[in-house]
């Protein structure tokens, strides 16, 4: 029988032990710590509260905790000496059943990695969804993760075992996250759909106006259409639209979403997790047979990537008047004009003018999104509250000097202009960190026409500046500018610079981070607040109405623009949970 935080709640300490007793592996001792936490208003709170329990340990435990876990496949299994907690999750990923073949390869990679790191490799085998991963994945996961550095991957064995306990302890509660694994099975068939080219390769490619890019847009407003929204339609840009409307004809809209375009060979949640939350949301109202005194809007953004025409924002840019006439004469790599796209796809041109919206017909814009980045991951924090959406600043720029013979040229003699962006580049690293929060890279790299015995003449190179404030932003662009000039003198070197794109930063309202914060607090989390270092659909609708944004953690080191991009339908349904919080506190307000 499942159990219930009332009778955790209220059991000894004796008896609320052996309630948790095998969510770690032979390792008790923290879900001890973590009772000391009680009474817990939620299973998210019980699952911060022992990682806690274990990032306050020595480093000793940790490694101890680690080496308590069974090898994958290995002698544990063969002697049926596995915990019923390891045995249940092998046996669902498969591993009771190997081919002699692959328990042989399991075999070498577990005796690789224990060699490697001192410890055996730790995955949480039911993966993201719970369910299992598949046997290739698993063996593909271990020979990816052998060549991590020791430190990093002692934290990836630590966060792969709280995922674990995350498992274990909904199958005592007999939780099951159902809105999250909707939300998460939704990405998973979208991302059926890729480019030609990248799909033959199962590759995820979707770009704007490709017939993958238009069999996501249908797909999409047919499940608008199933969760209950009463308006769908694609408009004239390829935004897919889904309104639900208030109690009243004249109510205001709550307006929402993210983009369902993505780079080439991406992840399937970057963009399309901000769509399909609030989808979950307005069907779970439908099904309820609930209005609320404000419509929902939700809007699948056509294109927010950029990759197959230079129109970054297109779709959330349609929406506040800022669609660019001109960039229906750009060329994709095809020679395909976006206009001769566009009229391809069956939208009306004449009618982009009429889709931006009366920003005092909406309370708002909220976007939920998978975080692209490693914090929240590296923190065990499901949820992040964004503070500000980066301005950036971006440079191409040259370095020249004089191409000399290797060789012959005294080291006090060079005008080496590779060696001088090199030295720019430690600056800017050591520069941005002085913030904390400021970020700058260099991205792209170039030494036309290199030898390997020539000094180099010239260095092309990019410069990616970002901070949560434009003053912020500024003084470091200015800082590193500076620091180039005085390279360039002091090495000798002339340098060319060009300011290729600038966007301002977009803080967050206070009243919608707040609403967020209530929200995510409601759900036993704890509280993280952190600037978007990526531009987002919101920073264009901030332009003309309040914004705030929820970030979802990513596992696999939180990685994005990559096939690697994942996140769990536990963190999904969190987020679903936060983002319906947000619905009841607009609701109260307006009683």
């Amino acid at each position: 029988m499942a159990l219930t935080l009332e009778q955790l709640n209220s059991a000894t300490s004796e008896e609320a032990l052996v309630m948790l007793d095998g969510l770690y592996e032979h390792s008790p001792w923290i879900a001890e710590a973590a009772l000391a936490q009680r009474p817990f208003r939620s299973l998210a709170q019980i699952k911060y509260a022992m990682v806690q329990a274990l990032a306050a340990s020595s480093d000793q435990k940790k490694l101890d905790l680690i080496r308590a876990h069974p090898e994958l496949a290995g002698k544990a299994m063969e002697t049926n000496t596995l915990t019923a907690e390891s045995t249940n999750e092998q046996s669902k990923a498969g591993l009771t059943n190997c081919t002699p073949d692959e328990l042989a390869h399991i075999r070498q990679l577990n005796a690789d990695y224990q060699a490697r790191f001192g410890f055996p490799p730790v995955l949480a085998v039911r993966g993201p969804r719970g369910l299992g991963l598949p046997k290739a994945e698993i063996i593909a996961t271990f020979e990816r993760r052998l060549h991590n550095h020791p430190a990093f991957e002692r934290d990836e064995a630590l966060r792969n075992i709280h995922r674990i306990a995350e498992i274990r302890l909904n199958d005592k509660f007999g939780y099951e996250p159902a809105l999250g694994n909707d939300v998460w099975d939704w990405q998973e068939k979208l991302a059926q759909h890729s480019d030609e080219g990248y799909a033959e390769k199962g590759q995820l490619t979707v770009t704007y106006l490709t017939d993958a890019h238009r069999a996501c847009a249908q797909r999409i407003s047919h499940w608008m259409r199933e969760s209950g929204f009463d308006e769908v339609e694609i408009d004239a840009v390829g935004n897919v639209v889904g309104r639900y409307h208030g109690a009243t004809p004249d109510s205001q809209y709550l307006l929402t979403g993210s983009h369902y375009d993505t780079v080439r060979n991406g992840g399937k949640y970057d963009g399309r997790l901000g769509i399909f939350v609030p989808m979950a949301c307005v069907r779970e109202l439908h099904r309820a047979g609930k209005r609320l005194p404000f419509g929902i809007e939700v809007v699948g953004f056509a294109e927010e990537e950029g990759q197959r025409y230079k129109a970054t924002f297109l779709g959330s840019g349609a929406l506040i008047g800022h669609f660019d006439q001109n960039w229906l004469s750009q060329k994709d790599a095809d020679g395909i004009t976006m206009r001769e796209a566009m009229q391809h796809a069956g939208l009306c041109i004449d009618d982009i003018p009429k889709i931006q919206r009366d920003a005092a017909r909406y309370l708002g814009f909220i976007e939920v999104h998978i975080e692209q980045g490693p914090v929240l991951n590296e923190l065990d924090i499901p949820l992040g509250i964004v503070t500000s959406i980066n301005g950036s600043s971006r440079y191409v720029c040259e370095m020249i000097g004089m191409a000399s013979h290797a060789g012959t040229t005294p080291m006090d003699r060079r005008r080496d202009a590779a060696c001088g962006v090199a030295e720019l580049m430690l600056y800017a690293e050591k520069r941005a960190a002085q913030d904390g929060d400021s970020v700058a890279t260099v991205g792209m790299l170039e030494v036309p026409s290199g030898s390997i015995n020539v000094v180099p003449g010239r260095c092309k190179f990019s410069l990616d500046m970002r901070a949560p404030t434009n003053a912020q932003r500024d003084a470091m662009v200015n800082d590193i500018l500076a620091e180039l000039a005085a390279i360039a003198e002091r090495r000798g070197l002339r340098v060319t610079s060009e300011l290729t794109m600038q966007a301002a930063a977009a803080p967050s309202a206070p009243q919608w981070q707040q609403r967020w914060e209530k929200a995510v607090e409601a759900q036993g989390v704890s509280l993280f607040r952190m600037p978007s270092g990526a531009g987002h659909d919101a920073m264009k609708l901030h332009e003309v109405m309040p914004q705030a944004m929820l970030f979802v953690r990513g596992i696999n080191s939180g990685i994005s623009h990559n096939p690697l991009e994942s996140s769990t339908s536990d963190d999904m349904q969190l987020s679903i949970d936060a983002f319906t919080h947000i619905l009841q506190q607009l609701e109260k307000e307006a009683a």
